[in-house]
Order: C-alpha cells, then sequence, then structure tokens
C-alpha cells in the first residue's frame, strides 16, 4: 500500500526530467517553466514541457532547434517533494509547438504520449481464428514492443476480424464487449477488468488537503439488469446470458448499488445487448457481468483537486473524506493531472467513479 506524503517535506515540491535516461543540462533545466502530466484509462496519457527557447544576450532561439527534443526521444518525468521523487509517466516525444508573440518571450511546449500512441499508427484489417480475446491482445502488445500483462478470458473465440481500425481502436472495442480497460505503465500494456476493489493508496480529506470536489450521483445510466443475447452457429441455437442485482462484486464500501438504488425507486429495467457476437454461453456470461460492473461505475462520478501527490494514478482506488456520509467513501480514479512549475507549485486534479453509496 502507498503510502501518503506528510510533513514539511510537502512545503517543497520537487521535478525530476530525465530525456533518454539521462537528467537535463543545467542549462535547459535553467530555462524549464513547467511540466503537466494527463493521465487516462480511455486514452493515450500525454506530457506537456515548457521551456523558454530565448538566449536574450545573443538574441537568437535556443532549444528549439536542438536534437535534444528529437522527435521519438523517451522522456521520464518525476515528481514529489525533497528527494522523495515518483515516476508519474515514461513515454516519447511526439511533437513539438513553439510560442511566438512579440508580447513574451518565445516558449517551446514539448508534447509526449506513453507508449499507447504506436497502437494509434495506421489502419489494420486483420483476422484472428481460435484465439481468446487476452491473445489476441498479447499478440498486437508485442508487435507494437509492448510487454502484455493481460487478464486471462479463458473463451477461446472462432473467428474475430480488426476491419480497418486501429489496434488502439479494435483493442478498446475487446474490452468494451467484456467490461475491460486497456491501461499502459512504462512498457507494459494491461488487459483487465477495472481494478476497483484492490486497497486504496489513502485518504484526502476536504478542507485538508482536498481543495475542491464535485461529485455527481445520477441513476440515469443504471439498470437492474444486462443481458446478452445472441446465435451459435455450429449449434443452431440462441444463447441468452444474464447478470443484475446481486452480482455487483466489490461495493467499495458502500451498501447500496445503483442497480439496487435503481430497482428500488423505479422499478424493473434491463438492456439487452443483441448487437455482439458471442461464440459460447460462457462467453456471454463474461460479457453481460463484465459491462454490467462497469456501468455500475458510472453511479457516481466527479472531479476534484487535491494537493499534489504523485502516486495518484488513473487505475487506482483512493478514500475522498469529508464531503457527508452519501459521498464519502472509496473511489477508481479514471483520470489524474499533475501540473508543476516553480510560480505555482505542485497540484493534482482527478476525476473518479463510484458503484454504490
Amino acid at each position: 500500500m502507498s503510502k501518503k506524503p506528510s510533513g514539511e517535506p510537502l512545503l517543497n515540491p520537487n521535478i525530476k526530467i530525465l530525456l533518454k535516461g539521462k537528467a537535463l543540462s543545467p542549462e535547459l533545466e535553467a530555462d524549464f517553466v513547467s511540466v503537466k502530466v494527463s493521465e487516462d484509462l480511455e486514452a493515450p496519457s500525454m506530457f506537456e514541457l515548457k521551456f523558454v527557447t530565448w538566449d536574450l544576450e545573443k538574441q537568437q532561439f535556443t532549444w528549439i532547434d536542438k536534437e535534444v527534443f528529437e522527435l521519438g526521444n523517451t522522456v521520464e518525468i518525476k515528481m514529489g517533494y525533497e528527494n522523495n521523487l515518483e515516476t508519474v509517466i515514461v513515454g516519447e516525444i511526439t511533437g513539438l509547438e513553439p510560442e511566438f508573440s512579440q508580447d513574451t518571450t518565445p516558449m517551446l511546449l514539448v508534447r509526449g504520449h506513453d507508449l499507447r500512441h504506436r497502437l494509434l499508427r495506421g489502419r489494420q484489417t486483420k483476422s484472428f481464428t481460435k484465439m481468446k480475446d487476452s491473445d489476441i491482445v498479447s499478440q498486437i502488445a508485442k508487435g507494437k514492443g509492448l510487454t502484455p500483462k493481460v487478464e486471462d478470458t479463458k473463451a477461446k473465440l472462432e473467428y474475430v476480424l480488426q476491419h480497418n481500425q486501429t489496434d488502439w481502436e479494435f483493442l478498446q472495442e475487446r474490452a468494451a464487449r467484456l467490461g475491460y480497460e486497456v491501461a499502459v505503465d512504462n512498457k507494459t500494456l494491461y488487459f483487465r477488468p477495472p481494478d476497483n476493489g484492490e486497497q486504496k493508496l489513502f485518504t484526502i480529506t476536504y478542507g485538508d488537503d482536498l481543495q475542491d470536489f464535485q461529485p455527481r450521483l445520477s441513476t440515469m445510466n443504471q439498470v437492474e439488469e444486462v443481458q446478452v443475447q445472441g446465435w451459435l452457429p455450429q449449434e443452431k441455437k440462441t444463447v441468452l446470458a444474464k447478470a443484475g442485482a446481486g452480482k455487483e462484486g466489490n461495493k467499495m464500501g458502500g451498501s447500496t448499488s445503483g442497480a439496487k438504488e435503481v430497482q428500488k425507486a423505479f422499478g424493473k429495467s434491463s438492456e439487452t445487448i443483441v448487437n455482439q457476437a458471442v461464440s459460447s454461453k460462457a462467453e456471454a456470461d463474461k460479457m453481460s457481468l463484465g459491462q454490467f460492473r462497469e456501468g455500475l461505475l458510472d453511479y457516481i462520478t466527479g472531479e476534484g483537486t487535491c494537493q499534489g501527490y504523485p502516486n495518484l494514478r488513473a487505475g487506482k482506488v483512493i478514500e475522498i473524506a469529508g464531503v457527508s456520509k452519501k459521498f464519502s467513501g472509496l473511489y477508481y480514479l479514471m483520470t489524474v493531472e499533475h501540473f508543476y512549475s516553480e510560480s505555482q507549485g505542485y497540484q493534482t486534479s482527478f476525476t473518479v467513479r463510484r458503484n454504490a453509496t
């Protein structure tokens, strides 16, 4: 379990940037302005590094044409306090955006993404036969230089077609069928259900280190039951799988799920999925349960801002306290943004989901 920083070191935020495994030169470090790291479970994570790119004495541009920011160079960003730093992203430079204005000093924005950006390059049409989804994901990950860490999906599929899609679009489609997510940490690609049952990182409290929080509870996307109905061509029969209230799994410390609440308030409701091919009853069961549980996480959503914490990462669980009995509790982090500058310090913002109260 990660520990929450505390005490005097919180007054001294710090950052370390590594380019191709090496620290910034003193000259480049002197021109550093700010950094923003945006981590997302549903899109490639991104970093933005801003530098002054003007030599006042020589009256010429500096870093714009230097090879130090060559496209494809690896960047590792560590953030924290004093010398207690944690890596928040490892990615590759994918773009340069200079800012020229007669009113301000020229700046250079260096933009990059985690290695999921490799999955966005080029559309593919290819087929997979007699393979599990987890095997398909592993094959694609290895082809992009990533190490797969996948949860076994068990059901072997007769035929799967990737039709004129990027690898990212295709993997997201396969994940959505099962209620899974696709994430990347450094060079490891994860294919897994939301890990909302994981032990919490720590607690942040409104009025202390939680600066603001705007949660929303809504039953509009909640149903009591999810059904998957399909046709098994080899067996020449229909298949029907159901998952509903009572099969929520981990309720994140709450007692009443969105499915239970919508049933109590509005009566029975169900969603039937008929537009996705299934190859077996086992696959249909997995799809209905995965999509039911994933949909429950939309019961409570929200966004907030807190003291900068480098170990707040998308795909982790955090406890939010001091925001009433109904809205205090465990939340699953969907996006996390770390921002640091010498003038403004270090701050973390985030979006979260929860399946019960």
